[in-house]
C-alpha cells in the first residue's frame, strides 16, 4: 500500500510531472496575445464600450477562448513553429530526441499537424492555466475555514456562508482533494500531449526520407575520407618504411645509396604532407578550395619515381596525353595505380611491377601485374597481418562502382593480377 502511494505521489507530484505542468503553463502563457487579440475583436464587433479586454460573462469568455484558437492554428503553420514545439515538448515532455521531427515543417502535411498540435498545446494550457491561477486561493480557504470561519449573508464567499460546523470540519479535507483533482488533471492532460507529440510532431515519410539521405551523405564522405588516407597516406608510408629499411642495411657500406634513400625518404613524406592536407581539406568549411588539387594520372610519373626510390621496378605502359582524362575518371584511376603499387611493395616486395594504362574514347582500364614475392605468404599469415589492414582491395572495388566501372584482383600461375575498368562517363554517378 505504502509503494502504490509513493508511485501515485510520485505521478501527480514528481519531476515528470512538474516539468509537464510548467509545459502546460507555457501553451497558456503563448495563448494570451491571442485570447487579448480575439477579446478585442469581438467586444468591437458587438459594440460593447465597457470591459474592453476582458469579457464579464462566462459565455463571452469560453467564446473568445474558442476564437483565440482560429489564429493560433493559423499561426502554427509558419514552417519554425514546428522546431520550437519540438524542442519544448523535448525538454519538458520527456521525450526521446528521435521522436520528434528537429527541423521545420516543410511539407502542408507537417504543418497541419503542427497546427493541431498547437491548438491543442494552447487549449489544453489555457484551461490549465486558469485553474492553475483559481483553484489553489479557494483549496486554501477551504483548509483555513475551521479556524477563519466563513462570512454570513452577502459576503460569504463561492456559497459557503450557510455550512454548520461539522460541515466546516470537513473542509480541510476537501481543500486538500481539490489540489489533488487539479495535480491530477495536470498529469492527465500532461501525458494526452506527451501521447500525442510523437504522432504530430513526429517526422513525417519525407523527413525520415531526407534524413536517411543526409545519413548515407556522411557515410559516403567518411567512405571517402577513409580511402583517400588509406591509399595516400598509406603508401608515403609504405614507401618510406622500405627506404629506411634499405637505408639501414647499407649505410656503413654504400653511404651514397642511403644519403638517396634519405633524401627520396624527404621528397615523399613531403608529397605525403600535400596529400594529407588536400584530404583535411575536405573537412573544412571552405572544403577543397583551400587545399591542393588532388593528384591525378598526369602526375603518374612523381609516384612512380617514388615508387622506384623505395626500391620497386615499375615499367609502364600508357599513351602520352593523360591530362586529357575527365579528372573525376583520372583522379579516381591515380588512387587505384597508387594502391596496387603499394600492395605491390607491402606484399611482394622489391619484384617487377608492370603497369598498363589504356584510354579510348569510353573507357580507362588499369592493369598492374607483379609476380608473387619469396614473403607473399608470410606477410600474409595471422601472425605478420596488419591490424585492421585488408582495405585496399575493397577501397579500390569502391572506388570502381562509383564510377559505375568493375575491378578484379587476384593470383594466378605465380602473378598477381589487378585490372580495373573506368568508364569515362561515370563521374556522373558519383
Amino acid at each position: 500500500m505504502t509503494a502504490l502511494l509513493r508511485r501515485g505521489a510520485r505521478a501527480l507530484l514528481g519531476r515528470r510531472a512538474r516539468l509537464r505542468w510548467v509545459h502546460l503553463l507555457l501553451g497558456g502563457a503563448l495563448l494570451m496575445p491571442y485570447y487579448l487579440l480575439a477579446s478585442t475583436l469581438t467586444l468591437v464587433l458587438v459594440r460593447r464600450s465597457r470591459n474592453v479586454l476582458f469579457p464579464d460573462t462566462l459565455g463571452m469568455q469560453l467564446g473568445v477562448f474558442a476564437l483565440a484558437l482560429v489564429p493560433a492554428a493559423v499561426t502554427a503553420l509558419v514552417p519554425w513553429v514546428r522546431t520550437l514545439e519540438s524542442m519544448a515538448a523535448r525538454s519538458l515532455c520527456g521525450l526521446p530526441e528521435e521522436a520528434l521531427a528537429t527541423g521545420p515543417a516543410e511539407s502542408w502535411a507537417a504543418r497541419g499537424r503542427t497546427a493541431l498540435w498547437y491548438t491543442l498545446h494552447l487549449l489544453a494550457g489555457g484551461i490549465l492555466s486558469g485553474m492553475s491561477l483559481a483553484t489553489p486561493p479557494f483549496a486554501l480557504m477551504l483548509i483555513a475555514l475551521p479556524v477563519t470561519g466563513v462570512p454570513g449573508g452577502a459576503d460569504a464567499p463561492y456559497g459557503l456562508g450557510d455550512l454548520s460546523l461539522p460541515w466546516q470540519l470537513l473542509m480541510p479535507f476537501a481543500g486538500l482533494a481539490v489540489l489533488a483533482l487539479l495535480a491530477a488533471l495536470s498529469a492527465g492532460a500532461g501525458a494526452l500531449l506527451a501521447r500525442c507529440a510523437p504522432v504530430l510532431l513526429g517526422p513525417t515519410a519525407a523527413d525520415r526520407l531526407a534524413a536517411a539521405e543526409q545519413h548515407a551523405m556522411r557515410l559516403a564522405l567518411r567512405n571517402r575520407l577513409a580511402r583517400e588516407l588509406h591509399d595516400s597516406v598509406g603508401h608515403a608510408l609504405s614507401a618510406v618504411t622500405l627506404q629506411a629499411s634499405a637505408a639501414r642495411k647499407v649505410l656503413d657500406a654504400d653511404p651514397e645509396f642511403a644519403r638517396q634513400a634519405l633524401a627520396a625518404i624527404e621528397e615523399t613524406t613531403r608529397e605525403a604532407v600535400g596529400e594529407l592536407d588536400t584530404v583535411l581539406g575536405l573537412l573544412r568549411e571552405d572544403g577543397a578550395a583551400s587545399a591542393a588539387p588532388a593528384p591525378t594520372l598526369a602526375d603518374l610519373n612523381g609516384l612512380l619515381e617514388r615508387t622506384r626510390a623505395a626500391g620497386g621496378t615499375v615499367t609502364l605502359a600508357a599513351p602520352p596525353a593523360l591530362e586529357r582524362v575527365p579528372p573525376v575518371v583520372s583522379r579516381e584511376a591515380y588512387r587505384i595505380v597508387q594502391e596496387g603499387l603499394t600492395n605491390a611493395l607491402r606484399h611482394a616486395g622489391r619484384v617487377p611491377v608492370l603497369l598498363r594504362i589504356t584510354v579510348n574514347d569510353e573507357v580507362v582500364e588499369v592493369a598492374l601485374e607483379n609476380p608473387v614475392g619469396p614473403d607473399r605468404g608470410r606477410a600474409h599469415s595471422p601472425a605478420h597481418r596488419r591490424t585492421g589492414g585488408g582495405r585496399g582491395l575493397t577501397g579500390i572495388a569502391e572506388r570502381a562502382r562509383l564510377l559505375r566501372g568493375s575491378s578484379s584482383a587476384g593470383e594466378r600461375d605465380g602473378v598477381w593480377r589487378l585490372a580495373v575498368r573506368l568508364p569515362l562517363g561515370g563521374g556522373a554517378g558519383r
